[in-house]
């Protein structure tokens, strides 16, 4: 392959591309991404065009091999940080696990869990949707519906006989049918509050630049709730999924409830005044144990 098509971010010391590969897989049928043992494949709308591009790991870097669309200097500095946030690389995980290990409950994850990062979404939009999408409803449904959904309305590439999806844009999304939606057993108000957000980042309402020019979490999350379908549990999930906020926590998410009474963290799900002792227990880290305590739901680590 042209070495113009190649490009190699390096990795962190605390960095497992298995891990991140897991969780990316997990067994759900999501359209967005093709996931092999050694890497993942990934088509993405650039300012640059649409691109098709496989990350797989070579030696301490990971390696993006752009398969379909340009590959300039801009174009591969956009790849170079799309996939530096994606798989969170920046961040230095030494004082996490310095944290986890006083933990008693949590300690053997350091270990077992070595190198995890937490995968994000960048697309702000995307991960507004996916949150919605999920509300109330099991991973697997959720799944399916955004498939529907994505190839009703969004591209597509089509490289080696595959097909790779591209999340729609709001600007698609906004003039889509509610009835097209129920269709595809959207429930009415989902639907609807699909829609809206979709026409509330074509109004310029809500976007990235917006909510990051707000000066803390509480009034990032506020912005986000003052939307029709958007409450705590969804602006906390795109709060941590697209803007790393430590303290976006999806409180009530079945799968961390599960994790915790697992955890001996509680004893009930109704125990919020442990479950807040015990986040305050990991200042700065807090979406951090969270997506650890989700590793933790699989039958067993990777060995």
């Amino acid at each position: 392959m042209d070495s113009q098509q190649t490009i190699l971010v390096p990795v962190p010391p605390i960095f497992s591309f298995r891990e991140c590969l897991w969780f990316l897989n997990r067994n759900y049928d999501d359209c967005l991404h093709w996931v092999t043992e050694t890497a993942v494949f990934k088509a993405i709308a650039t300012p640059y065009g649409d691109v098709l591009f496989r990350v797989s790991e070579q030696g301490n870097f990971l390696k993006i091999d752009v398969l379909e669309g340009v590959a300039g200097r801009e174009s591969r500095d956009y790849l170079t940080a799309y996939v530096s946030d994606w798989f969170d690389l920046d961040r230095d995980l030494l004082p996490f696990y310095a944290q986890l290990k006083q933990d008693g409950r949590l300690g053997y994850m350091a270990d077992s869990f070595f190198g995890l990062r937490l995968m994000g979404i960048s697309d702000v939009f995307e991960a507004l949707c996916w949150s919605i999408i999920g509300q109330q409803i099991n991973l697997k449904f959720a799944y399916k519906m955004k498939r529907r959904m994505v190839e009703r309305y969004g591209r597509h590439i089509e490289w080696n006989n595959q097909v790779f999806h591209i999340f729609p844009g709001p600007e698609v999304l906004a003039n889509a049918d509610v009835e097209v939606l129920r269709e595809m057993q959207f429930s009415q108000k989902k639907a609807e509050y699909v829609i809206g957000a979709a026409r509330a980042f074509v109004e310029g309402t809500i976007s990235r630049s917006i909510i990051e020019a707000l000066p803390d979490f509480e009034a990032r999350q506020k912005a986000l709730v003052a939307h029709k379908g958007i409450g705590v549990w969804t602006a906390n999930y795109v709060l941590m999924k697209s803007f790393r906020a430590p303290e976006g926590i999806p409180h009530g998410d079945v799968g961390l409830l599960n994790a915790l009474v697992g955890h001996g963290v509680i004893a009930e799900r109704s125990e919020k005044a442990k479950i807040e002792a015990f986040f305050k227990d990991y200042p700065g880290w807090e979406t951090y144990v969270t997506f650890y305590l989700w590793r933790s739901l699989a039958v067993k680590p990777l060995t």
